[in-house]
Parts: C-alpha cells; sequence; structure tokens
C-alpha cells in the first residue's frame, strides 16, 4: 500500500530531474541566505550555479555537526524568525545542542513523510498508535504524532518512561502500532512479564523503532516477545526529525525518501563518493526544507545504498540498516569493531538476555574489553562449570568472528541498567586512563 504513489514509485529519470531542480534552489537559497554557507562555498571555490548535474554535488563542502554547534542557536536558518513556527534540538549529551528550525510548510512536509513511515510500516487510519518517544526537542514524539494525525490514526502520545502506564494503556486503548527504541521495546517486554500481561492477548501489530542502530537478531528477540513485525525507521534531528526513511514489508532496507533529500556514502576518511552496495558514512543533503536547509551533512551513520527497485513497486533507494556510527566505531588493537556485531553474536548464543554493555579499557598500552550480559534465570543460577563454559562459547565466538580478544562476563537478570530512551551500549574508558 502507498500513501503517495506518485512520488514514492516515479521513474528513476525523473526522480533525478525533480532531484536537480530541488538542489539547484536549495542551494541557491542557503547561499545567498545563510553566511556560513557563503563563506563555505567561498572557501571552497564552489558557486552554486556550477553544479549543473547531481554528480556535481560531490564538488560540495560537507556540513558537519560541529558546524550546527558553531552556529547555534540560529545561524543556520534560512528564514526570519517571524517565519519559524517550531524548533527542535539534538539532546546534546555530547556537547552544545544543535538547533532545528521549522516553518509552516517544513512542518506539513515532515508530517507527510512521517505518515509514508507509517504506511510502510502497514499502518492505516484504523490504526491506534502509541507513541512512546519522547516529546520536547527531541523529534522523535512530535514527528510520530503528526504523521498519525495526518494518516487519520488515533494516536496516544504517551512519551517516554512509566513503563507499567504504557503497558496498561496499550491494553486497555487497544494500541496497534507501537513506536519507540529498540531497547526500549524490549524493557517493555519485561516489565509486562512481571505484570502478568501476555502480548499475545494484546492488539499489537507492528512497531516502529529507531532512534539506536539494532541487529536482525534484535529485530527477532522483539518481535518474538512483543508479538509484532518490527519495522525500522530513520531519521536525524539535524536534518528533519524522524521520516528520512523507512523498511517497507519486503524489509531489503530502508527506503530513502528522495524526493527530499539526497543520500550519499562517502569513505569516512577520504571523503569520497563510494558506489551502490559499499558501507561508508551515509551523508545527506535536503532539498525541500525551508528554514534550515543542510547541504551534504555527514550523519556519522555507517550503512551502504541501492537504488535498485524494491519488490514493493518503490523505487526510491534503499539504505542498509545503520550498521553503527563511525564515531561508535571501536578500533582494538587494530581491528574494527562495532558494537552491533558484537550484539548480533550474543544474540545468537542461547542463554543470554537482549541485554549488555561493551567495556574499553587501555591497561599498559593495550585495549582491554569487557562484555558485560546477562543471562536467564535459570542459567544463573547452574552451575559454576557450565557459566564458564558459556562464557568460553560467546568469547571463543567472538575471536572467530570479529578477530578480537574479549572478557565475557555473565552477570543476573536485571544487572545493566534499563533504558526508556537510548541504550547505553558503550563505555569507553581508554580516554579517562591517559
Amino acid at each position: 500500500m502507498f500513501w503517495d504513489e506518485k512520488n514514492e514509485a516515479m521513474s528513476r529519470d525523473e526522480m533525478q530531474v525533480l532531484q536537480l531542480s530541488r538542489l539547484q534552489a536549495t542551494l541557491d537559497r542557503a547561499y545567498s541566505k545563510i553566511p556560513f554557507y557563503k563563506k563555505k562555498f567561498d572557501d571552497a571555490g564552489v558557486k552554486p550555479a556550477e553544479i549543473k548535474t547531481l554528480n556535481d554535488l560531490k564538488s560540495v563542502p560537507f556540513t558537519t555537526k560541529n558546524d550546527l554547534r558553531d552556529n547555534y542557536p540560529f545561524g543556520m536558518f534560512a528564514e526570519p524568525l517571524d517565519d519559524i513556527v517550531r524548533v527542535h534540538a539534538s539532546s546534546g549529551t555530547t556537547g552544545q545542542v544543535t538547533v532545528v528550525g521549522y516553518t509552516a510548510t517544513d512542518i506539513d512536509t515532515w508530517a507527510e513523510l512521517v505518515t509514508r513511515c507509517i504506511v510502510l510500516s502497514g499502518g492505516t487510519k484504523k490504526d491506534i498508535i502509541q507513541v512512546a518517544y519522547g516529546y520536547g526537542l527531541f523529534t522523535g514524539g512530535l514527528g510520530l504524532h503528526y504523521g498519525g494525525e495526518k494518516l487519520g490514526a488515533m494516536v496516544i502520545p504517551m512519551s517516554g518512561g512509566n513503563t507499567k502506564r504504557q503497558i496498561q494503556v496499550m491494553k486497555d486503548f487497544g494500541s496497534t502500532i507501537l513506536c519507540c527504541t529498540p531497547s526500549y521495546a524490549l524493557y517493555m517486554g519485561e516489565v509486562a512479564a512481571e505484570m502478568g500481561i501476555d502480548f499475545k492477548q494484546l492488539n499489537l501489530k507492528a512497531g516502529i523503532f529507531g532512534a539506536e542502530p539494532w541487529s536482525e537478531s534484535m529485530r527477532q528477540e522483539i518481535e518474538a516477545k512483543l508479538n509484532l513485525k518490527a519495522y525500522d525507521i530513520y531519521g536525524l534531528s539535524e536534518v528533519i526529525g524522524p521520516g528520512v526513511a523507512n523498511e517497507c514489508e519486503v524489509q531489503q532496507g530502508l527506503h530513502v525518501f528522495e524526493d527530499h533529500f539526497i543520500p550519499e556514502v562517502i569513505d569516512p576518511d577520504s571523503g569520497e563518493v563510494l558506489g551502490p552496495g559499499e558501507q561508508g558514512e551515509l551523508v545527506i543533503t535536503t532539498i525541500t526544507k525551508e528554514a534550515t536547509p543542510v547541504i551534504r551533512y555527514r550523519t556519522k551513520d555507517v550503512t551502504s545504498l541501492n537504488f535498485e527497485p524494491c519488490a514493493c513497486g518503490r523505487t526510491h533507494a534503499r539504505m542498509q540498516r545503520v550498521f553503527g556510527r563511525s564515531d561508535d566505531m571501536l578500533i582494538i588493537r587494530g581491528v574494527n569493531v562495532f558494537p552491533s556485531q558484537i550484539e548480533e553474536i550474543l544474540m545468537s548464543v542461547e542463554g543470554t538476555e537482549p541485554h549488555y554493555q561493551i567495556i574499553v579499557d587501555r591497561q599498559k598500552a593495550l585495549d582491554e574489553v569487557e562484555i558485560q550480559v546477562e543471562v536467564a534465570a535459570d542459567i544463573f543460577s547452574d552451575e559454576i562449570k557450565r557459566l564458564a563454559q558459556l562464557s568460553g562459547l560467546i568469547e571463543q565466538e567472538i575471536r572467530e568472528d570479529l578477530g578480537i580478544g574479549a572478557k565475557v562476563t555473565l552477570v543476573e537478570p536485571k544487572t545493566i541498567q534499563r533504558s526508556e530512551g537510548k541504550a547505553k551500549r558503550l563505555v569507553d574508558k581508554r580516554d579517562l586512563a591517559g
């Protein structure tokens, strides 16, 4: 089912004509209205008028998160504050927050894109959508909220937290679609079991999960525990929020809405544009955003692009599920490892629970990795010999699959701190150790 078949299934030639027209208009606006971009272009010796093909985009300089921080709060706005009807901001956990503005048209566009995501996930106006992403400056809650309302569905604006109430409302109101982070979905499954509530008795049919990398094994775990079909949604505050891309029922990549965004994948070290199927850092250019257009924004998310039409009938490029973030990639004694790779191994071993933490430290100039992972209660209470065998098995799998040595510590259930937002999977103590 389509929400906007005309734009979601247009031919590649039609798409490229539309993209080029919108790109050229965006570059002109950014250059003439945002001093940062005028200087950036001038310093690079590039003029918007020189961008005559989509391929020419690679000559345009990148925009980074630090650029947005340096222009805090309103330096990246292309429209006067009188025309800004909303602002959102990133969480700011790693530094100065980044502010993004929206005109009334931007809000309408955003709602339209998130509606596409909900429809891609099997949603209709008959659904009851429980939004358990955080509301406020974070874009997740209001993004899914406006998309659900535009679809005509009933929206329950729960926000994050208060998990027992979340589950009770889910049961009493008959929620059919759940929107939250995948780690919070797993936590809901845990709390529901404590409450004696079986998800098989509820009406949930789909979950729209995003805001953090998650593995295919995690998807299977969520689907089994919550008795639903789990869909991956992608977006980021600096671009627009959720609604940049979403999986369809085929689930062979997330459809990037190319009539609003131009995706590229680059080598994160050289900045060179990579070809279809090659894994690297995702770069996004907005081509319809009015208030805060971003040009060649380096997301730090690691993925690849597939431009072949999908079996669902959509022609938009598909991005591989985000593998991790380039700044979260661990380099352990010369080996590159993403937390999601470790997660995939942990989830494949029978007896482990989907709650873990990776702790990296440096001892005598050598990197040491400890992985704390919860195991089922009956296993934790088992004899020490069996626990040692299980931890040894996981250590062997990690060594053989990833090429690194890691100490695996099995911990009892509910030892790892739970999150009602983004899970903290990685603790890197190497900088603290000096």
